[in-house]
Protein backbone atom coordinates (compact mmCIF):
# COMPACT_ATOMS: atom_id res chain seq x y z
CA UNK A 1 0.00 0.00 0.00
CA UNK A 2 2.81 2.59 1.09
CA UNK A 3 5.32 0.98 -1.15
CA UNK A 4 4.94 3.37 -4.04
CA UNK A 5 5.93 6.48 -1.87
CA UNK A 6 8.72 8.48 -3.36
CA UNK A 7 9.98 9.91 -0.24
CA UNK A 8 10.20 9.06 3.38
CA UNK A 9 7.76 11.45 4.85
CA UNK A 10 5.38 10.71 2.17
CA UNK A 11 5.58 7.21 3.70
CA UNK A 12 5.38 7.24 7.07
CA UNK A 13 3.26 10.05 6.63
CA UNK A 14 0.83 7.64 5.25
CA UNK A 15 1.03 5.62 8.18
CA UNK A 16 0.36 8.80 10.80
CA UNK A 17 -3.00 8.51 8.30
CA UNK A 18 -3.47 4.79 9.25
CA UNK A 19 -3.04 5.27 12.52
CA UNK A 20 -5.50 8.27 12.87
CA UNK A 21 -8.22 6.60 11.02
CA UNK A 22 -7.55 4.01 13.35
CA UNK A 23 -7.60 5.88 16.84
CA UNK A 24 -10.53 7.31 15.70
CA UNK A 25 -12.68 3.46 15.03
CA UNK A 26 -10.89 2.85 18.76
CA UNK A 27 -12.61 5.99 20.00
CA UNK A 28 -15.86 4.69 18.20
CA UNK A 29 -15.61 1.70 19.85
CA UNK A 30 -15.74 2.78 23.41
CA UNK A 31 -18.45 4.81 23.02
CA UNK A 32 -20.43 1.63 21.82
CA UNK A 33 -18.81 -0.39 24.77
CA UNK A 34 -19.62 2.42 27.67
CA UNK A 35 -23.19 2.60 26.08
CA UNK A 36 -23.78 -1.64 26.09
CA UNK A 37 -24.77 -1.37 29.64
CA UNK A 38 -27.71 0.94 29.69
CA UNK A 39 -29.44 -0.80 27.10
CA UNK A 40 -32.65 -2.54 27.92
CA UNK A 41 -32.82 -6.25 27.44
CA UNK A 42 -34.38 -6.47 23.93
CA UNK A 43 -33.77 -4.99 20.84
CA UNK A 44 -32.32 -2.06 21.67
CA UNK A 45 -29.13 -4.14 23.38
CA UNK A 46 -29.52 -6.39 20.84
CA UNK A 47 -28.97 -3.52 18.42
CA UNK A 48 -26.40 -1.58 20.62
CA UNK A 49 -24.54 -5.40 20.62
CA UNK A 50 -24.34 -5.69 17.06
CA UNK A 51 -22.99 -2.57 16.41
CA UNK A 52 -20.60 -3.07 19.22
CA UNK A 53 -19.59 -6.30 18.08
CA UNK A 54 -19.19 -4.75 14.36
CA UNK A 55 -16.95 -2.47 15.37
CA UNK A 56 -14.80 -4.82 17.32
CA UNK A 57 -14.21 -6.99 14.75
CA UNK A 58 -13.63 -3.83 12.29
CA UNK A 59 -11.18 -2.73 14.53
CA UNK A 60 -9.30 -6.12 15.52
CA UNK A 61 -9.26 -6.81 11.42
CA UNK A 62 -7.91 -3.52 11.22
CA UNK A 63 -5.14 -3.91 13.89
CA UNK A 64 -3.83 -6.92 12.45
CA UNK A 65 -4.04 -6.68 8.97
CA UNK A 66 -3.10 -3.00 8.34
CA UNK A 67 -1.86 -1.00 11.09
CA UNK A 68 0.53 -3.55 13.16
CA UNK A 69 1.94 -4.77 9.29
CA UNK A 70 2.86 -0.98 8.50
CA UNK A 71 3.81 -0.48 11.94
CA UNK A 72 6.42 -3.45 11.78
CA UNK A 73 7.24 -2.34 8.47
CA UNK A 74 8.60 0.88 9.79
CA UNK A 75 10.49 -0.62 12.42
CA UNK A 76 12.51 -2.96 9.70
CA UNK A 77 13.02 -0.07 7.58
CA UNK A 78 14.74 1.95 10.35
CA UNK A 79 17.18 -1.10 11.47
CA UNK A 80 17.06 0.50 15.06
CA UNK A 81 16.30 -2.74 17.01
CA UNK A 82 12.39 -2.01 17.17
CA UNK A 83 10.80 -4.43 14.72
CA UNK A 84 12.28 -7.07 17.26
CA UNK A 85 11.08 -4.87 20.60
CA UNK A 86 7.17 -4.72 18.52
CA UNK A 87 7.36 -8.39 17.83
CA UNK A 88 7.47 -8.78 21.64
CA UNK A 89 4.01 -7.14 21.93
CA UNK A 90 2.30 -9.14 19.32
CA UNK A 91 1.86 -12.24 21.64
CA UNK A 92 0.65 -9.52 24.22
CA UNK A 93 -2.12 -7.89 21.69
CA UNK A 94 -3.24 -11.47 20.84
CA UNK A 95 -4.85 -12.53 23.83
CA UNK A 96 -6.66 -10.16 23.92
CA UNK A 97 -7.92 -10.39 20.19
CA UNK A 98 -9.12 -14.33 21.14
CA UNK A 99 -10.96 -12.62 24.07
CA UNK A 100 -12.71 -10.61 21.79
CA UNK A 101 -13.52 -12.98 19.06
CA UNK A 102 -14.89 -15.68 22.12
CA UNK A 103 -16.87 -12.40 23.26
CA UNK A 104 -18.45 -11.76 19.64
CA UNK A 105 -18.85 -15.35 19.06
CA UNK A 106 -20.72 -15.55 22.09
CA UNK A 107 -23.01 -12.58 22.14
CA UNK A 108 -23.52 -11.11 18.79
CA UNK A 109 -27.37 -11.50 19.16
CA UNK A 110 -28.72 -12.17 22.77
CA UNK A 111 -32.60 -12.97 22.74
CA UNK A 112 -34.42 -13.69 25.83
CA UNK A 113 -31.91 -14.08 28.23
CA UNK A 114 -32.05 -16.21 31.72
CA UNK A 115 -30.62 -13.94 35.24
CA UNK A 116 -27.50 -16.94 34.82
CA UNK A 117 -27.05 -15.23 30.88
CA UNK A 118 -27.01 -11.93 32.26
CA UNK A 119 -24.81 -12.45 34.88
CA UNK A 120 -22.29 -14.26 32.60
CA UNK A 121 -22.39 -11.57 30.28
CA UNK A 122 -21.98 -8.64 32.72
CA UNK A 123 -19.05 -10.65 34.02
CA UNK A 124 -17.72 -11.20 30.35
CA UNK A 125 -18.34 -7.93 29.06
CA UNK A 126 -16.32 -6.82 31.94
CA UNK A 127 -13.34 -8.73 31.68
CA UNK A 128 -13.60 -7.84 27.87
CA UNK A 129 -13.46 -4.12 28.78
CA UNK A 130 -10.48 -4.71 30.98
CA UNK A 131 -8.30 -6.92 28.14
CA UNK A 132 -8.99 -4.01 25.55
CA UNK A 133 -7.35 -1.43 27.99
CA UNK A 134 -4.78 -3.27 28.43
CA UNK A 135 -4.54 -4.03 24.08
CA UNK A 136 -5.26 -0.02 24.11
CA UNK A 137 -1.85 0.18 25.95
CA UNK A 138 -0.01 -2.15 24.21
CA UNK A 139 -0.94 -1.00 20.84
CA UNK A 140 0.11 2.58 22.02
CA UNK A 141 3.49 1.31 22.97
CA UNK A 142 3.68 0.08 19.77
CA UNK A 143 3.12 3.04 18.12
CA UNK A 144 5.35 4.81 20.24
CA UNK A 145 8.21 2.26 19.41
CA UNK A 146 7.69 2.01 15.75
CA UNK A 147 6.39 4.69 14.80
CA UNK A 148 6.47 7.85 16.75
CA UNK A 149 10.25 6.94 17.58
CA UNK A 150 11.52 7.37 13.83
CA UNK A 151 8.40 11.16 13.24
CA UNK A 152 11.82 13.22 13.32
CA UNK A 153 13.94 10.53 11.35
CA UNK A 154 11.49 10.16 8.30
CA UNK A 155 11.18 14.03 8.22
CA UNK A 156 15.11 14.81 8.25
CA UNK A 157 15.14 11.84 5.11
CA UNK A 158 12.58 13.44 3.13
Amino acid sequence: MLENCKTAQERWGGVSEIIDNWLGSRQALISAFVSLPSAVIGEELNTRLSSFCDLLMDYLSSGHFEVYEQLMLEGKEFADGSEAAGEKLLPLIQVSTDRALDFNDDFTRFDEPSVAEIRDFSTRLSELGESLEERFDLEDKMIALLHESHREQASTES
